[in-house]
């Protein structure tokens, strides 16, 4: 069975929603056509203005600092195809400068008493939770016609996309505001959704993409020979598994409240008692990470339903997936062959299977420390040659 492959990583499906669409439109709503058509319009006029990274690290015009970027890109990249066995192909080998800090605008909405976001349905892509804008004013426009409905709204900015295949995704500008680890990381998960995606399963093709993205990374660390970052990575991956499962038990408290038979007034005010509570907790939960102080911007805005159904908590299955990788010898391809088939299953088999090997999994230590990484005991010898 050949699966769909591609990403929703802090983006939308380009690919899967455009170049599908196009020929389907007879499918779909008037709006949605227009939506679809604008997003194709943005997305050419993004393709348009790819350079080669080859070709730029030619160039005497580009900065010394820039290519030293181009170079990073390109080992990671060629690590990958080589190391990690993900899709040999024309993505993150060229260059956009959007001149622009993000590449789209995501909208999230949910009802004012449901954490259950609204889905948007297109031909080929299946369901999303989200509608993405190249442009801004519309992206907003469209939060305004929501929140005037009487939804709770979340309008933000993404810093990368991907496609289904259907392009060579670019390297953008909005890349670049990132350590050289996460941008591995990006690049590693990025492509795991080209290597596999399943539709309509967000929480299986996260769980399998984060799988990648980590180990991939740990051994791009020591094939590097810069073990000493894998430290900080980790500690950093920790930290936001701490943050998601604080947010997680509000999560819980507000669905409780909304399944209540309270009438709609009591239900307001819990409400707004429930994310002062958080907010008072994330300042504690700071004081525990010496004032780490990255998700201040988040807690800065409103919160209400929207945000908190865009945060991703599609982890669960993470261990499914180690548990996956550890009986696969730590090799690529008898792991994807292997994810592949449950992929294949149908969603109540292959639901079953993971919670299989969710609950098979025991691990010794914390989920990020060095102990419990994944295969990180198999990863490549120092001594492998730098790509």
């Amino acid at each position: 069975m050949k699966i769909l492959r591609n990403k929703r990583r802090l983006g939308f499906f380009v690919g899967a929603v455009l170049f599908p669409g196009i020929v389907l439109f007879g499918m779909i709503s008037c709006a949605d056509v227009r939506y679809l058509a604008e997003c194709t319009k943005g997305h050419l006029s993004l393709l348009s203005g790819r350079k080669s990274i080859h070709r730029l690290l030619e160039d005497p015009a580009v900065s010394p600092e820039m290519k030293e970027k181009f170079r990073t890109v390109l080992d990671i990249r060629n690590f990958a195809s080589s190391n990690l066995r993900l899709p040999d192909n024309g993505s993150y080998r060229c260059y956009v400068d959007l001149e622009r800090p993000n590449v789209v605008w995501n909208v999230v909405a949910a009802p004012e008493f449901n954490l259950r976001p609204l889905q948007w349905c297109f031909p080929v892509a299946g369901c999303v939770t989200y509608r993405g804008f190249f442009d801004e004013e519309k992206a907003k426009k469209f939060a305004e016609d929501l929140r005037r409905k009487g939804n709770d709204v979340y309008l933000y900015g993404v810093s990368a996309y991907s496609t289904l295949g259907w392009f060579d995704d670019p390297i953008l500008n909005t890349f670049f505001g990132r350590t050289d680890t996460d941008l591995a990381g990006l690049i590693f998960h990025e492509l795991s959704h080209q290597k596999l995606y399943v539709k309509n399963d967000s929480f299986f093709n996260e769980a399998f993409a984060k799988t990648v993205e980590v180990e991939g990374v740990l051994r791009w660390l020591r094939s590097s020979g810069m073990t000493d970052q894998i430290p900080s990575y980790m500690e950093k991956k920790k930290r936001g598994e701490d943050f998601l499962d604080l947010v997680k038990g509000y999560q819980k408290e507000l669905a409780s409240l909304y399944r209540s038979p309270l009438d709609r007034e009591v239900k307001r005010a819990e409400k707004e008692l429930i994310f002062r509570d958080l907010r008072e907790a994330y300042a504690h939960w700071k004081k525990g990470w010496s004032d780490y102080s990255g998700y201040d911007r988040w807690f800065s805005q409103d919160l209400n339903n929207a945000k908190l159904a865009s945060i991703n908590t599609y982890h669960t299955y993470v261990p499914a997936f180690r548990a996956l990788l550890k009986s696969s010898g730590g090799d690529f391809e008898n792991f994807y062959e292997m994810a592949e088939k449950i992929g294949g299953l149908p969603p109540e088999k292959r639901l079953a299977r993971m919670e299989e090997l969710r609950n098979s999994f025991v691990a010794e230590t914390s989920e990020y420390t060095e102990a419990g990484m994944l295969m990180s005991d198999l990863s490549a010898p120092e001594t492998e040659p730098r790509l």
